[in-house]
């Protein structure tokens, strides 16, 4: 039996503003084209809360960790998708948001954890702060008795071969990532985001399952840069990139020691094999095949391409 309440009462979307990659923003866009209302919670107002009001969300200001912001962005609501960018505060950001929503007799809950906590448990866990932040605001899930979906994705397309990985693509021709001679699994957001949107779109038969998102194939980092060849035309070479090196780059681009260790450790744990994994949850959720990689690249090609001096031959 469907249940019906979010056609007349909204969604609450959290990061429904990130950046490129971002999931709550992708999900904004396919609930509302499926007829949903949705609220979408930004921590500022600027010009990416005015797009989301241009698609027909409703947007309210809010930071996940204060009770009463959270009870302004959660009342009415009756369906929540909890996602939450690489942070110290995570774990807070959830137990504060799931009292709240708990409070208020939310009839779904969908988490946004990581594929990672699969592997974990209450002896193991990885050297990550934020693996174990994700492990234990799964465990606070588990013991609030709210109706929880859990979404564990692995690592995503836009992340590592978009944002991490670009540049030495462009520049160098180069897919440059120390990740050893590990496989991995890479799944689009947009895809985590449609496999989310199905969820919410009729939460019942899901609701205490827990849903691990993988890309269409796993591989090794020289296959794919054979991908990237093929999609751009190019050759482009994979360079293991060495790991100081590389967490530098990260350090110098701005991003915090905590990501920074996050990030460092995702990679250690592919030349382990810990990304080596496959799942069919994707398919059985939307009835379609993920995104390959070939397909990922072609789409932004433009980002891996350096542009053509004025004049020059394309």
């Amino acid at each position: 039996m469907m249940m019906k309440s979010t056609h007349d009462s909204p969604i609450l979307v959290t990061g429904a503003a990130g950046a490129i990659g971002a999931i709550g923003r992708n999900l904004t866009a396919m609930l509302l084209a499926k007829g949903h209302k949705v609220r979408a919670l930004v921590r500022r107002e600027d010009e990416r809360a005015d797009a989301l009001r241009r698609l027909g969300a409703e947007v309210v200001q809010g930071d996940l960790t204060d009770l009463a912001s959270m009870h302004h962005a959660i009342e009415g609501c009756a369906r929540i998708y909890f996602g939450m960018s690489v942070s110290a505060v995570y774990l807070e950001a959830t137990v504060n948001t799931a009292a709240v929503a708990r409070h208020h007799g939310v009839e779904a809950f969908v988490n946004m954890s990581q594929m990672t906590v699969t592997q974990m448990s209450i002896t193991e866990t990885t050297e990550s702060p934020q693996h174990k932040l994700h492990w234990l605001a799964e465990q606070a899930l588990s013991w609030s008795g709210l109706p929880v979906v859990t979404v564990r994705p692995t690592v995503f397309m836009e992340g590592f071969f978009l944002l991490l990985a670009a540049a030495s693509v462009r520049d160098a021709d180069e897919l440059a990532l120390p990740m050893g001679a590990g496989k991995t699994s890479p799944v689009s957001s947009v895809d985590v985001a449609r496999a989310v949107a199905a969820i919410l779109d009729d939460p019942a038969p899901h609701i205490g399952h827990i849903y691990d998102l993988t890309g269409p194939e796993s591989a090794d980092l020289n296959h794919y840069a054979r991908v990237f060849s093929g999609a751009l035309g190019r050759t482009i070479r994979y360079r293991d990139a060495p790991t100081s090196e590389w967490s530098e780059k990260l350090r110098a681009a701005g991003l915090s020691e905590h990501v920074v260790h996050h990030l460092t450790v995702m990679t250690e744990l592919h030349k382990r094999g810990r990304y080596d994994r496959m799942t069919k949850d994707y398919l059985k959720l939307t009835g379609e095949t993920p995104t390959s990689m070939a397909d990922f690249v072609k789409l932004h090609a433009a980002e891996f391409t350096r542009p053509s001096s004025f004049g020059a031959e394309p």
